[in-house]
């Protein structure tokens, strides 16, 4: 019998860079027990499998060896482990302020004693190299220490450990001053990059801050005030006008709009009505509302969208991967090449070996990675937390990367072009008005979950017509409904089985074709032994699809509409909305379809519910779900539109090509201020001051850079 093998979740404080959860990732690795480790840093998150004998205390003291501090959570497992949500991210976004945390008050020490170290000096001179090398001993001996300790725990080539070599170094040849100064500089990079590094995190904690403290819970007619995460499943609360709602549900009472912008990005309220699905975190506008709870407080739809965000920071992109395979090497190189760059002018060709000394450890502090390392993922994890502001969600940067290499999609029909519920788009009048026969109609099919039944009932609504009351009706298989309304005998149902009961017209004929021809469905309405008229309905296409559609056609991606529908139908739904169809397919037949344009050298995505045609979702690059929030939304694809809307397809492929340009730009600082800084450090231009400048400075630049991606809005193509 095999061992339990267990997840469990930390917080880390601490973490502000790619380089720092390289050390976690290694050091943890080496504990017994571990079988497997992910590091979030921009979340702050560390996950652990191992076959539940590790200690948590024994991470807590790994994690202090390294300089950081964390706090544990419940190990996991199984289907626990994919319902339990991060520990409560509202209570971590707070935290202290960044000039009260362990770097900042650290920096603050530095400098008072690299100032100190200055007026001493001033005073007395002969005091100065000593009263600099006590400012040193102050940055160093905790760089030192983390340096070390990284080393020991299997990172010998950190930051650290780069830092305390070109510190040493430099009292060596006589430099104490300035080798103090290069500290401090250090110091307020590290903390600058941890300001930086909290602010991308708070961004997507933020989002559980949303949910309320507390609900108003009903029971037995009497309204108590409880904490919101208490409150269970199936429980009935009440949300007030003004009020955010505390817990995922449906409405059984009022209606309202509720302002969804918290949660989706959503600019305009939405209207919302008896049988309507309602978000925590969304805003009542409206009346009081009686919601029935559909999930608990660790499973609602922002619980969700954080646990998401949090394990698509843990699935590295293509680029992500390469920076981290070409640091471990760059790393090593730059040491050797600093190394170079000191010993060789003085031995082959009778430089001063202070001078090249100097610049050598110059080239040591250029060399740091950090800029370069953090490039990527700090970019994608600001694009992600961007995305699920607006309800684009997409699992981890692999999938945000292929995104922009989407050249094309395939469309479901059912639910994603259209609206996935038939509406009334014509009534036809016979021996009776439109308005007759809407009423008729919908006396008819009071009562009825039939979605032509349905569709009957909300253009009444939408007329404001009043049905009245219907005896003896009877749903008679394959036909239609019949019953008796104000003592006239009635029936609805087919042509075919309307032409049994009363003689159909030529020209009622024809115009049924006609209408069947544009992809409807009619239902005749019989009174008596006469055709009253009837109606056509038709699952109507979505209001943004032809904008939506328009948008990728602009970006140069092909797109097709694959169906299992009747031809006749589809044609008339992509003529619409101009969009190439292909119907009356089987799940097989969309895999051949997939298949036949990846032959021809597309990156292929399709868009759809999530849980059908799972052939064709395994095989295309990006599998995409619409949908409003559901298990099947954010479970299942590869990424999830909350909307439900086309256009927010384009969205999410210029989101991708927007995070992988900074990607490109923020490479292009890292390695362009290094290669500057190089090249005037060895001609003797610039010296230690500059190096470090240029390393802090190149890793400020690129998280700021990363950081604007969190501002980021979609800008619609012209149609």
């Amino acid at each position: 019998m095999t061992a339990q093998t267990l997840e469990s979740r930390y917080r880390v404080t601490g973490m502000d860079c790619a380089s720092c959860g390289r050390k976690i990732d290694t050091a943890i690795r080496r504990l017994p027990g571990v079988e497997d480790v992910s590091v979030a840093v921009q979340t702050g998150v560390l996950k652990i499998r191992h076959g539940g004998d590790l200690a948590d205390e024994a991470v807590l003291q790994q994690l202090r060896n390294l300089g950081y501090s964390g706090e544990a959570a419940a190990p996991t497992s199984g289907a626990v482990a994919a319902a339990a949500g991060p520990p409560p991210a509202a209570a971590r976004a707070g935290g202290a302020p960044w000039w009260w945390t362990g770097k900042a008050r650290l920096t603050a020490l530095c400098g008072l004693a690299l100032l100190s170290a200055y007026g001493l000096g001033t005073l007395f001179p002969s005091l100065e190299r000593y009263a600099f090398l006590a400012a040193l001993a102050v940055g160093l001996i905790p760089i030192a220490s983390r340096a070390f300790s990284a080393a020991r725990h299997g990172t010998p080539f950190s930051i650290e450990m780069l830092m305390t070599i070109a510190a040493v170094g430099a009292v060596f040849i006589g430099a104490a001053e300035e080798a103090a100064a290069v500290v401090l500089l250090f110091l307020v990079g590290e903390m600058l990059e941890g300001v930086a590094a909290g602010r991308a995190r708070k961004s997507i904690q933020g989002l559980a801050a949303l949910v309320p403290k507390t609900a108003f819970v009903e029971v037995d007619g009497v309204t108590t005030e409880v904490a919101a995460e208490t409150v269970a499943v199936g429980a009935i609360i009440l949300v007030r006008p003004g009020d955010r709602v505390p817990a995922d549900g449906e409405i059984i009472e009022g209606a309202g709009d509720l302002d969804e912008a918290p949660v989706t990005g959503e600019s305009v309220p939405k209207r919302k009505v008896e049988g309507d699905p309602v978000f925590a975190g969304t805003i009542n506008g409206g009346s009081v509302l009686r919601v029935r709870v559909t999930a608990s407080a660790s499973d609602n739809t922002i619980a969700r969208v954080v646990r998401l965000v949090e394990e698509a920071q843990e699935s590295k992109s293509p680029t992500e991967r390469f920076i981290d395979r070409f640091s471990k090497i760059y790393t090593p190189g730059v040491l050797v090449f600093a190394a170079l760059v000191a010993v060789t002018p003085p031995l082959l060709f009778g430089g001063t070996w202070s001078e090249w000394v100097y610049k050598g450890l110059a080239v040591l502090l250029i060399g740091c990675p950090c800029a370069l390392v953090i490039s990527t993922p700090a970019a994608i994890a600001a694009g992600l937390s961007a995305g699920a502001r607006r309800g684009l969600l997409m699992k981890g940067g692999a999938v945000l990367e292929t995104l922009g290499k989407i050249t094309a999609i395939a469309f479901d029909k059912t639910g994603t072009l259209t609206a996935g519920k038939p509406v009334v788009t014509d009534v036809v009048a016979g021996t009776r008005d439109a308005s007759a026969l809407l009423t008729l109609a919908a006396a008819l099919e009071t009562g009825s979950s039939h979605p032509l039944a349905l569709a009957i009932l909300a253009r009444a609504e939408a007329d404001k017509i009043t049905a009245p009351p219907a005896s003896a009706t009877q749903a008679i298989p394959g036909e239609g409904v019949e019953g008796e309304v104000g003592g006239e005998r009635i029936f609805l149902g087919s042509p075919q089985a309307a032409a049994r009961r009363a003689p159909i017209t030529p020209a009622q004929d024809a115009a049924i074709a006609a209408l069947n021809a544009e992809g409807k469905t009619v239902s005749v309405l019989v009174v008596g032994d006469g055709v009253a008229g009837f109606l056509a309905m038709r699952d109507e296409a979505r209001p943004d699809a032809v904008q939506g559609l328009a948008d990728l056609k602009a970006r140069g991606i092909r797109t097709i509409m694959l169906t299992g529908d009747n031809r006749r139908t589809a044609e008339a739904v992509a003529a619409g909305l101009g969009i190439e169809p292909r119907a009356e397919l089987l799940p097989q037949d969309k895999l051949v379809i997939v298949k036949a344009l990846q032959a021809e050298g597309l990156v292929v995505a399709k868009v759809g519910d999530g849980i059908n045609d799972a052939p064709a979702l395994a095989q295309v690059d990006v599998g995409i779900a619409m949908g409003g929030g559901t298990d099947v939304a954010l479970e299942t694809a590869d990424a999830a539109v909350l909307h439900g809307r086309v256009r927010d397809i384009p969205d999410m492929i210029a989101l991708s090509r927007g995070v992988m340009g900074n990607i490109g730009e923020n490479i292009t600082i890292a390695l362009g201020l290094k290669a500057v800084f190089l090249v005037t450090t060895v001609i003797g231009v610039t010296g230690l001051w500059p190096a470090i400048l240029a390393d802090t400075g190149a890793t400020v630049l690129v998280t700021a850079n990363a950081m604007r991606l969190l501002r980021w809005t979609p800008r619609r193509q012209p149609s």
